[in-house]
């Protein structure tokens, strides 16, 4: 059976909420698969990420605080960059970006993808070269496709036929060609144990393959000497755990290939099959190794151009999540222990929905165990909840913590380290957190906690 699902839910293989999954035999044990590459849990109970005890970055940082082992980040670019050796690998900026995570993914080899004018706008504050930057987005304005081409981007995806026309008209007033994908909508999609190959146009994304569409974005791109189609690019969906979605759209996409082929006498040397890759987050999650996901796509890829008489073309794969995700742990202080008998203890910390708002989303699943010491206490039933003014202001739905866990103590939250800082909001006027990057026992901020000033400073009453 298929083991892909969307980015939150898991619903085929969560038992109902009343009979949660039984505690683990430790408590105090880090799960390798979840957990970052350097964190431990040393002889005095305490966990260390990166070589630093936790206790130490709370002290000096605060909490809530993002806390990403910078060689877990590193090792796993470098991981998928040796597995795709014969194409191109472009992280994900908005699982999570800053200045200091685009230096270190650039330093690895990797590439970047961008989907807003802010994400540029940091990517380029880093450094990061422009020509291994590709800029994404369903609805690109004027201004932040004028900034692309200012920068000199390497390929920008065209998600609609305004955008056909949008561009070439800016690429022709700056004297520029830019080279260009067609984001192609293939019918296929990654979700719960099952993949549902609809047409899909009831979606914002891409241009449909059933439809026409895509071979029809195809025409007028080329009939715009501003505009150099290099070739295609498709997504399936998010936390995908095998390679048959992308089998299929494979087959798909060669068959455009194909049509294209035979329609204008050109074969398109580039092959985006987006990213998507699954990580674990809770035990039994099954993630990718990269090498054997880029054995899978380069084998389906060279069968479905055989098949169909095509160039390989060259591959691009897009992960962010699989780079970022595994890195990052939330740390929480615990503020209140409530014991609701007969159900379950509630345990309540001093963030929640407004720095991992994918819980409340669409029901994420994590792990969490207490950071600050071990304990060998039975386990309890506890649900890990945040301090905003919402019942469904909850960051682990069902968990087992120790019974003697208490005000004061330190909780962390494993793989957190894609979409949480990034869709982070200051719901309640609640301030975001700090990111902290560790490394072989040492710390530093690499994105500073908003302050109270930072929540007032775009008011612009204040002070009148």
């Amino acid at each position: 059976m298929s083991r892909v699902h969307p980015a939150g839910p898991r619903h085929a293989d969560v038992l109902p909420e009343e009979h949660p999954m039984p505690p683990a035999d430790d408590l105090n044990a880090l799960d390798p698969q979840i957990w970052p590459r350097g964190a431990k849990r040393e002889d005095d109970g305490v966990v260390r990420i990166g070589g630093v005890d936790v206790r130490d970055l709370a002290r000096q940082y605060g909490t809530p605080l993002f806390v990403y082992d910078e060689e877990d980040v590193r090792s796993r670019a470098r991981e998928y960059v040796a597995a795709f050796h014969d194409g191109d690998v472009h992280y994900a900026g908005k699982a999570f970006l800053c200045t200091a995570v685009a230096r270190w993914l650039h330093e690895e080899g990797l590439g970047l993808d961008v989907c807003s004018g802010g994400e540029l706008a940091v990517a380029l504050a880093a450094g990061f070269p422009a020509e291994r930057i590709t800029m994404h987005g369903s609805n690109k304005s004027v201004a932040e496709l004028d900034r692309a081409l200012e920068a000199g981007v390497g390929r920008i995806v065209l998600d609609s036929f305004q955008e056909i026309a949008r561009l070439g008209f800016l690429a022709k007033e700056k004297g520029v060609r830019a080279k260009v994908m067609v984001r192609v909508t293939t019918g296929v999609e990654a979700h719960t144990h099952e993949f549902i190959a609809t047409a899909h146009d009831d979606q914002k994304f891409g241009f449909s393959r059933s439809n026409g569409d895509a071979l029809e974005a195809v025409r007028r791109v080329l009939e715009l000497k501003q505009l150099e189609l290099v070739g295609l690019h498709s997504h399936i969906g998010s936390q995908i755990f095998d390679t048959d979605g992308f089998e299929v759209a494979a087959h798909r996409l060669a068959g455009l290939l194909v049509a294209i082929r035979d329609e204008h006498g050109i074969e398109l040397p580039e092959l985006d099959l987006g990213g998507g890759y699954g990580i674990a987050y809770v035990p039994g999650d099954e993630p990718h190794d990269p090498k054997d996901l880029a054995d899978g796509l380069r084998s389906i890829v060279a069968h479905e151009c055989k098949a169909y008489g095509l160039a390989m073309p060259r591959l691009t794969v897009e992960p962010g999540r699989a780079i970022i995700g595994p890195g990052g742990v939330t740390l929480y202080e615990v503020g209140t222990v409530k014991n609701v008998e007969g159900l379950r203890t509630y345990v309540s910390v001093d963030g929640g929905m407004s720095d991992n708002l994918r819980t409340a989303l669409y029901g994420a699943e994590y792990s969490c165990v207490l950071a600050s010491r071990a304990s060998h206490e039975d386990p309890m039933l506890s649900r890990l909840v945040g301090k905003h003014c919402e019942s469904g202001d909850i960051v682990v739905r069902d968990l087992w913590l120790p019974e003697d866990l208490t005000a004061g103590d330190l909780v962390a939250v494993a793989a957190t380290g894609a979409y949480c800082r990034s869709m982070a909001s200051n719901y309640n006027f609640v301030p975001k957190p700090a990111v902290v990057a560790v490394r072989n026992g040492e710390s530093r901020v690499i994105v500073r906690r908003e302050t109270d000033e930072d929540l007032l400073r775009l008011d612009a009453e204040v002070g009148a």
